[in-house]
């Protein structure tokens, strides 16, 4: 039974479901909020960027990664490794795809100039 009629707060911030790291009943990623704690956004503009979170979650997630920064850091790192493979991969599937982007993105570059 909860006291007074409200919710029972949560003592588990996070939760990791399928090799990725939530905010404990949410589908806000871990890695989202530690970005923009990186950027040096407070935990009031954090929480004012995801409206599914409470102030309170955003907190708690903050202290899960200060708490365990080695082991979430390397996550990180690990998945911007993942991400560069699969990046490397498609451009090395479909070459003049991205040699087309690239003298696209140079055309509007010198136009908007």
């Amino acid at each position: 039974m909860t006291r007074g009629g409200k919710k029972p707060i949560p003592t588990q911030y996070v939760e990791q479901h399928e090799g990725a790291y939530r905010v404990a009943g949410s589908r806000v990623s871990l890695d989202s909020l530690v970005y923009a704690f990186w950027d040096g956004r407070s935990p009031e503009t954090i929480a004012q960027s995801f409206p599914t979170l409470t102030l309170e979650q955003v907190y708690g997630a903050i202290a899960f990664y200060l708490e365990h920064r080695a082991e979430i850091d390397a996550y990180l790192q690990e998945g911007r490794c993942d991400y560069e493979a699969q990046r490397q991969a498609a451009r090395d599937t479909d070459p003049m795809f991205y040699q087309k982007m690239a003298e696209a993105r140079r055309r509007m570059r010198t136009t908007l100039a």
